[in-house]
This record gives structure tokens, C-alpha cells and sequence, in this order.
């Protein structure tokens, strides 16, 4: 057992009210898991999890009244209880052990010592745990020489990892998941492991999955755990349509690119200039329908015509199946998957100040973060050609820019509104109103007219002539 001292490193005041309680009563209590690690790693942590051989929640409520804590939540069904205290969420627990039934990922809970509940941990560098009694204070209790794991950067299972994953399935993502933040690779038996177990994913609900994802797709370089999901065949469990971008297909020495490891290229890219969550999620699934769209042309080769459309139409389904939310964020991704071919169409032919009014239009207060998934979305193993291709970008982000400044088109709302139509006209709601405030639109989009009251009302009037109506008044 490897033994290191951090009392110097335990100077909060939650560590010295817990000691001096625990030393008074005899009990044992120790600081164990995330917080040691990541004390150990030097990385920023605000949750800490103290183990207690005793009961948790009397331990929670002594420090609370020490500590004037406001509020000390138990939960006496998990026999648990956390309180927060300045910038910190502590949370304390009983020692316990565990033992699974095969259909379930809830463990039958015993009263335990610090060992059993060092064994039922996840990982060796999960199972650190540091003794908060003050003759041994600050003492590091490694049974599993998770230390030595942490020192050379490995994931490995307490017990044996069938046991560990098959008792916990959701383990496995966390397995990529720490392996993904921390750069960690996960030892050769355990990856064997997970995908022995991967279909094990199944007792798992879709929530507690996509937690685990999303923390995959927020790290600093994401497709690190998407490659680690796809090898091990955990991503194969829970989104198929991801799966089916891999590989290339092959006719007259015509190919296309391996659109899973493109989609991954993509969102590595956008990791780079933006952490916001669903906009990456658009980048994985900026090109999801391209497998059904699939064609080859013997003129030109392979083409995915329409898949951002179709795209756009699975992205409901997608979010539905996975428990991702159903609400503007979900509407946001849909948009960017739609519109992700537009900007680099401009890119290729001559940029007309038409197109771009069109895309400002559509885009609205997203047109940024779009033309940051297009940015992202230029990718070749030639690198002139990347160059190239960016510089033309360039010129069509900086006509986006002029134009909304000169037009104002970005979510314009038309000047000529159905009730100064129906005033003008005398006329109540009728199929007039809707084609004069199209034709305004469009004429507003194409440049014709300004976007102004003066110009959208004379070509109003214009319009009414042509229709037969009269002004009153």
C-alpha cells in the first residue's frame, strides 16, 4: 500500500470541523474519490465526498451546525446527506458494500468498512480516499495503487472489470469519459471488457447516458471518446445513425470520405473556437443523413443530395430517442443542420448580395455560430486546398457583415405590417394581405427596396393597384 501525506493540502475549514468531530466521537471518516484525484492531478474541484464507517447523515448534521450551514439535506432512503458551504457541495455517506442483481444497476447496500467501499468503486483513481482522523490526518489510502494509475495515466478497474461493468453498466461511459477529459488511457483488459459488456448498456436510461455523453462532447478534444465509443461498440447500443457514417464505399476508383471520422474531424475543429454544447451537438450531426442520401453518379461520383434537409427532419427523432431536450435548443441544432451547406455554397459560386440577404434572413441571431460550423466543416488532407477554400470563406463572412450593417436583415421583421395592409385597404383578413407582404420580403431580400416604412408602403400601394384594391380614406 502506497502511503503519501496531504494534510497540507486539506486546509479547508470542511476538513478540520470533520476531523475534530470524528476524533471526539472515534469514529473514521475519510475524504475519498473525485476530490482526491483531482487534488492529486492539480484540477479544480468543488465536490467533495467524505466516507464516514458510521452514519453519514449524523456526521453531515454535526459539521452543518459547526460550519452554520443553512440548510443540511438528508436522504434517508440512500442514507446520504450534502450541504453546501461557501464554494463547496459536500456530501457524506455511510462505508458500504455492494451487490448487484443481473437486470438492475441498483446495488443491495450493507453497512460496510472503508475497504468494501473502496472495492465498489469504479476505478483505482476513483478509489484514493484520504483519512480525515486527526492522528493519521491527510494520510493517502491507496489499496489498489490507484496513485501509481494516476502517475501513468491509466484506467483500470478495482476488481475484475467483468464484475465492475457488468454490476454498473453506465461505468463503461464513464470509463471513456474520464479516459477522454484526463487523456487517460484504459488498460488493455478493460477495454476487452467493455466491449464484452456493451450490450449491458441496455439496463441504462437514456438520461444517465447522455450525461455521460454530453461531459464526452464538452471535453477538449471530443472525438477522442467518440473513437473510444465506437471501438468498444458502446455506441452501437444507443445511436445507430452515428454508426452508420463509418466507412467508404468504392466504384471505378471513385470513393468518398469516411463521413464518421469527417464528423469527428468537424466537431474537433469547433471545439477549438466555441465550448457551447449544442452547437457541437450540430456539428455531429451536421452530416447524419448522408448514409440514406448516399448516390453515385458515374459522371461526378458520389453525391448526398438533400441530406441536410433529411437531416433536419431527423434531429427531432434523434433528440426524442436520446432524452436530449425537446425545446429551443433542440429547434437550434435542427436550423444549423439545414442551413450548414449554405455558407459554403456562396463559397464556390459568386456571392451575390441576394444570397447573403437570404442567409442573414434564415440564420437570424445564429448566423454566427453557423458560419463557425462551416468554418469547421472545411476539411481535406490537402492543405492548399483547405487555404484556399478558408480565404474564399473570409470574403463571404466579411459580405454577411457589410450587408447586415447596410440592410439590416437579420430577423427583420417587413415594415408593412397585415394591419396598416387592411387599414390602407379597407379590407379585413384575407389571401391579399399575405402575397402584398411576400412580394415586400422579397423585394426587400433581392435588394430592390430599401427595408424602410417609406419604400415597403409605396410598394405596397404598387402592389394593391395590381390586385384591384382601393385605397380608402
Amino acid at each position: 500500500m502506497i502511503e503519501q501525506n496531504f494534510a497540507h493540502r486539506l486546509q479547508h475549514p470542511v476538513f478540520k470541523v470533520v476531523s475534530q468531530i470524528v476524533t471526539e466521537q472515534g469514529l473514521e471518516a475519510y475524504v475519498i474519490g473525485g476530490f482526491v484525484r483531482d487534488l492529486i492531478l492539480d484540477r479544480p474541484s468543488k465536490d467533495i465526498d467524505i466516507v464516514v464507517v458510521g452514519n453519514g447523515m449524523d456526521l453531515a448534521q454535526a459539521a452543518g451546525t459547526k460550519l452554520r450551514v443553512k440548510k443540511v439535506n438528508l436522504f434517508k432512503n440512500f442514507g446520504t446527506a450534502q450541504f453546501n458551504y461557501k464554494d463547496l457541495d459536500v456530501e457524506f455517506v455511510g462505508a458500504r458494500k455492494e451487490s448487484y442483481q443481473r437486470d438492475s444497476r441498483k446495488p443491495i447496500v450493507e453497512n460496510g468498512t472503508l475497504e468494501d467501499d473502496q472495492k465498489r468503486r469504479d476505478f483505482t483513481i476513483n478509489a484514493l480516499a484520504i483519512d480525515l482522523r486527526q492522528e493519521s490526518f491527510g494520510k493517502l489510502i491507496d489499496p489498489f495503487n490507484g496513485l501509481k494509475d494516476l502517475e501513468d495515466g491509466i484506467l483500470r478497474t478495482p476488481l475484475d472489470p467483468d464484475t465492475t461493468y457488468s454490476d454498473d453498466p453506465l461505468r463503461m461511459m464513464r470509463a471513456v469519459r474520464f479516459a477522454t477529459q484526463l487523456d487517460f488511457q484504459i488498460e488493455q483488459k478493460s477495454l476487452k471488457s467493455i466491449l464484452d459488456n456493451a450490450y449491458r448498456l441496455e439496463i441504462i436510461s437514456a438520461e444517465r447516458i447522455m450525461d455521460e455523453l454530453n461531459k464526452i462532447i464538452l471535453a477538449k478534444k471530443p472525438s477522442r471518446g467518440f473513437e473510444l465509443l465506437f471501438s468498444t461498440k458502446l455506441l452501437h447500443q444507443f445511436f445507430p445513425e452515428m454508426v452508420a457514417l463509418y466507412g467508404v464505399e468504392n466504384i471505378n476508383g471513385k470513393s468518398h470520405k469516411d463521413n464518421f471520422y469527417h464528423t469527428l474531424e468537424v466537431l474537433d475543429n469547433l471545439a477549438e473556437n466555441s465550448d457551447d454544447l449544442w452547437l457541437r451537438w450540430a456539428a455531429i450531426l451536421h452530416d447524419i443523413a448522408k448514409p440514406p442520401t448516399k448516390r453515385f453518379d458515374q459522371e461526378i461520383g458520389w453525391t448526398f443530395h438533400g441530406h441536410e434537409e433529411m437531416g433536419a427532419r431527423w434531429v427531432p427523432k434523434i433528440f426524442k430517442r436520446l432524452r436530449l431536450p425537446l425545446d429551443h435548443k433542440m429547434k437550434y441544432v435542427q436550423k444549423l443542420v439545414r442551413l450548414h451547406l449554405r455558407p459554403i455554397s456562396l463559397v464556390k459560386s459568386h456571392v451575390t448580395d441576394s444570397a447573403v440577404r437570404r442567409l442573414l434572413f434564415e440564420a437570424g441571431d445564429d448566423i454566427e455560430d453557423l458560419m463557425l460550423l462551416c468554418n469547421a466543416d472545411i476539411t481535406s488532407k490537402n492543405e492548399f486546398k483547405v487555404k484556399k477554400f478558408k480565404k474564399k470563406f473570409e470574403v463571404v463572412m466579411q459580405k454577411l457583415k457589410d450587408i447586415e450593417e447596410k440592410d439590416r436583415v437579420r430577423n427583420f421583421q417587413p415594415p408593412v405590417t397585415g394591419e396598416l395592409i387592411m387599414e390602407t385597404f379597407g379590407i379585413g383578413p384575407c389571401n391579399e394581405i399575405g402575397v402584398i407582404k411576400t412580394r415586400i420580403k422579397e423585394a426587400i431580400l433581392e435588394g430592390e427596396i430599401s427595408n424602410d416604412l417609406e419604400a415597403g408602403t409605396a410598394l405596397m400601394l404598387e402592389i394593391g393597384k395590381e390586385l384591384g384594391l382601393t385605397v380608402v380614406g
